[in-house]
Order: C-alpha cells, then sequence, then structure tokens
C-alpha cells in the first residue's frame, strides 16, 4: 500500500462503530480506503445499500486522521509492516474469512504465505506431558516438513513452548499478539519474541500502544485460527482459550487436531473432548499429521518406518524416563508409588512421564496399576 492508502486504511480500522465485516463491505464497494474517505460525506454514492448508522459512522472517519498519522510515522521508525488485504504479503488464508482484519502490523521477516502453516495452541498451566507432545511432535516436524511456519499466541504454556521449540529446531515461527508491538506480553517472553522477529515475526491487528484487554486475546484467537492450515491443541481444560481457537478453525474449515491425554487428566480434558465430539482428529505424532493432511510421500512414510522400528529398539528417552526404565529393569512391575520413591519424582510429573512413555510403547501399565517395560 501507499502511506496514503495505509494513513487511510489505519483511519477506517479506528472508525468507532465499524467493525471487520463493515470494513470489507465498504472496500468492497469501494476498492480503497482512500475513497472511502474521500466519499465520507456521501458514502451511499458508492454504497447505496448503506445504513443511516453506516453513513453516521463513516462521516466521522477525518475525526481519525491525526492518530492514524502519528501511527503510519511510528511504522516507519520501527521498520513495521502495514499490510492491507490487497498487499501480497497479507496472509491469502486469511481473506477467505470474514471477519479477517483489514490491516496487519507485522514485523520479522517469515513468508505468511508458506507452504504448510501450522497453529499450535493449548494450555497456559502446560505439564510435562504436553511439553514432551511439543518438542517431539515439533522435531518429528523438521525432519518431515521443515519448510513449515510454526504460529502461536507467545502466551504461557504450550504457546511458548511451541515457539520455542520451533527455534530450537530452526524452524520458521510467528506470534500473534493482541496488543501493539509497541510492547511485548507477558514481558518474560520478550527475549523469545526479539529472537523471533529474525526467524518469523510478530503480528497483530492492533495499533501501537493499544492497552491490555482480555477480549482482545479473544479476538486474535481468529488470526491464529484463520491464517493457518490446521489448529493443533496439545493440552486444554474443559474451558480455555485454545478450545475458542479450536472452534473458529472449525467453523472456517480448517482441520483441527488434539493430541488425547488420560482421561483422570485435568489438562486433556478439553482435547479429550474435542476427539470425542468429532471436532478434532487424535494425533499421537507428526506423522498422523502429516498423513491426515496429506503431506506425506511414500518416501517419507518408508524413512518414518525406519525411524519408528529403531525408535523400538532404542527410544529416544528424556533423562527422567531413563530413571523410570532404570528402576523398571528386572521386575515384573513396580506400583506407581514406589517409582516415585525410587526416581524421586512427584506423583503427577511421573503419571505424566508414564502416560508418554505408553504411547512411545517403552512401558504397559498392568491390572492393579502396576507399571512394566513393553
Amino acid at each position: 500500500m501507499t502511506d496514503q492508502e495505509t494513513l487511510y486504511t489505519i483511519a477506517l480500522t479506528r472508525t468507532p462503530r465499524l467493525n471487520s465485516v463493515h470494513h470489507h463491505l465498504l472496500l468492497e464497494n469501494a476498492g480503497s480506503a482512500t475513497t472511502i474517505f474521500e466519499h465520507r460525506a456521501d458514502i451511499r454514492q458508492i454504497m447505496p445499500e448503506a445504513t443511516d448508522s453506516l453513513c453516521k459512522a463513516i462521516s466521522s472517519m477525518d475525526a481519525q486522521l491525526s492518530f492514524a498519522d502519528k501511527e503510519l510515522q511510528y511504522t516507519h521508525d520501527k521498520h513495521i509492516q502495514c499490510l492491507g488485504v490487497r498487499d501480497a504479503a497479507y496472509p491469502s488464508r486469511l481473506l477467505e474469512c470474514p471477519d479477517s482484519p483489514i490491516l496487519l502490523y507485522f514485523c520479522g521477516n517469515a513468508d505468511l504465505n508458506a507452504r504448510h502453516i501450522i497453529s499450535i495452541v493449548g494450555t497456559r498451566k502446560i505439564t510435562p506431558y504436553g511439553k514432551d507432545l511439543c518438542q517431539n511432535f515439533i522435531t518429528e516436524l523438521k525432519s518431515l516438513c521443515p519448510d513449515a511456519l510454526i504460529v502461536s499466541g507467545l502466551a504461557y504454556g504450550a504457546d511458548i513452548h511451541a515457539h520455542r521449540n520451533a527455534l530450537t529446531q530452526g524452524m520458521t515461527t510467528v506470534g500473534v499478539v493482541a496488543h501493539g508491538l509497541d510492547q511485548i506480553y507477558p514481558r518474560l517472553h520478550r527475549d523469545t519474541a526479539v529472537e523471533m522477529v529474525s526467524h518469523g515475526g510478530l503480528l497483530t491487528e492492533y495499533p501501537s500502544y493499544t492497552s491490555i484487554d482480555k477480549m482482545n486475546f479473544v479476538a486474535r484467537n481468529r488470526i491464529v485460527a484463520g491464517m493457518a492450515d490446521a489448529t493443533i491443541v496439545v493440552e486444554s481444560a474443559e474451558k480455555g482459550g485454545s478450545l475458542i481457537t479450536a472452534r473458529i478453525a472449525n467453523e472456517y474449515n480448517r482441520d483441527v487436531f488434539a493430541f488425547p491425554g488420560r482421561v483422570t487428566d485435568a489438562c486433556s480434558a478439553g482435547c479429550n473432548k474435542l476427539i470425542m465430539r468429532n471436532e478434532a482428529t487424535c494425533i499421537a505424532h507428526a506423522g498422523d499429521f502429516m498423513e491426515a493432511m496429506g503431506w506425506i510421500t511414500e518416501s517419507d512414510k518408508q524413512t518414518m518406518r525406519k525411524q519408528n522400528a529403531q525408535m523400538e529398539l532404542f527410544p529416544e528417552l528424556s533423562g527422567e524416563e531413563q530413571q523410570i526404565v532404570s528402576a523398571l529393569k528386572n521386575t515384573d512391575g513396580k506400583a506407581i508409588n514406589t517409582l516415585s520413591i525410587e526416581t524421586n519424582l512427584p506423583i503427577g510429573q511421573l503419571a505424566s512421564l508414564l502416560f508418554g512413555m505408553e504411547m512411545k510403547g517403552v512401558v504397559k501399565m498392568m491390572n492393579g496399576g502396576t507399571y512394566r517395560l513393553s
């Protein structure tokens, strides 16, 4: 966009009583924000069906020019890209969503129209099991789909683990934030966010100096869902933002996936419910996801079979998992309380580790709740 078009687009997005649906209708009829501004006093000339309330709202558009001018200057000073719906760099998948923002602010180097884009979301109170899922999934994804762009919301829990694991694997990752790019929330994630600007980026629909507001976090979920081919829920309680993102993704006809958990685990209750209601496809690893998406070749499948065969013989285990294996060697099984004492691991963490090891085929739970090596 030209600076003039950007100026009027910012003003349009700031005009009270207008939402994303109004913005799209106006642009479809006028062709540009500049034309909308030029006809702010007679909008019915280009949009005859405009309601009285819409006409009144548009007539006040010039009151936003001072703010828009300052914001435009700020984006220039901070090297922030302003992406309108007609810009080639605007996330094209979002254009399929009726309530997508007509303007996005982006700081980074990622291709927002990458061939493969995956959103990973989940609880803020992530467990060791959820952390392992994030790490294992992205590690496997790196070998199967290295060009994938990982999208999340930079929040505590699953979001930040998805971003950090992507960075560790050398993958591109974008954080969709619910505020302006003048700040980072939460502040603890600032270092990660700075690293992401060079290996992905930060994206928002909000101008600078937007206050932290709960509803903005809910609204940004539609961008997380809409700009991706698929949304993956790592862990979720029965209620939470990640379930909102999953619902929106389903409404946008995007693919939704979820990792299962124990029926007794509160942090997996939301995932299990999504799966039971057929609102998400159950996956255990990246291979499941790739196959469901049709992103995997026959050669990839053969490589996966070899890797799985090697995993059965020499599973890649964390230090804590190796402790559990050592405790179970040369026994017919041990109760979780005994294992907790011998490994010095808390019961809650141990239960998550054992479940993950069951998924890997390393241990098996026997009648009576004891565990043994498979």
